[in-house]
């Protein structure tokens, strides 16, 4: 009778500590999804805000009808991205448009003079500002999932329940490429 309850016990055990990985998982899971969430917010109203911009810019940028184009279309591909990994890849994708907006506008001090223009850029760049602290709690929260997938002998409950390792909210190729160029300075 001693050893079945011994083994009963460790049988016991071994599915209470099972249970346990399980629920640490789907916890990290769920705050991984709950930080993208926050991020979503941001981004809504950043795409809410690009409208606005761009209508307040048309008729001073006629020539750069092109860096229009790409911020609208790249709005509309974020907008209609579905997965986490696919919203990342159209953020990244829009984020590089509105740089390139950014430094086009340098070319016109009129713009930098109308007030409209000006709120709209504070508005943009407070929810760049919000965005950059929720990409950093989400990459926290995905790091702390990717550690728990891939360490034993949480990997092997991983696997039996199909968690995987999950993708960062990094910058994408080209920000990264702009990151390595020395900006141009005139003076």
């Amino acid at each position: 009778m001693v050893p079945f309850l011994v083994i009963l016990a460790i049988v016991i055990v071994f599915i209470l500590f099972f249970i346990a990985i399980y629920n640490r998982l789907v916890r990290l899971r769920n705050n991984r999804e709950q930080a993208f969430a926050d991020i979503d917010v941001q981004l809504k109203q950043r795409h809410d805000l690009i409208p606005q911009l761009v209508n307040s810019v048309k008729g001073y940028m006629q020539h750069e009808k092109s860096v229009l184009t790409e911020i609208t279309d790249a709005r509309s591909h974020a907008m209609k991205a579905s997965s986490i990994d696919e919203k990342i890849a159209a953020e990244n994708r829009l984020t590089t448009a509105l740089q390139g907006f950014n430094i086009a506008v340098e070319a016109y001090p009129d713009l930098k003079a109308n007030q409209n223009f000006l709120n709209l850029q504070e508005e943009i760049s407070d929810i760049e500002n919000k965005l950059a602290a929720s990409r950093r709690f989400f990459n926290s929260a995905t790091k702390e999932l990717n550690n728990a997938v891939e360490v034993f002998p949480a990997n092997m409950v991983a696997g039996m329940f199909g968690f995987k390792r999950e993708t960062m909210f990094d910058l994408g190729s080209q920000q990264r490429v702009n990151l390595n160029e020395a900006p141009e300075i005139n003076f």
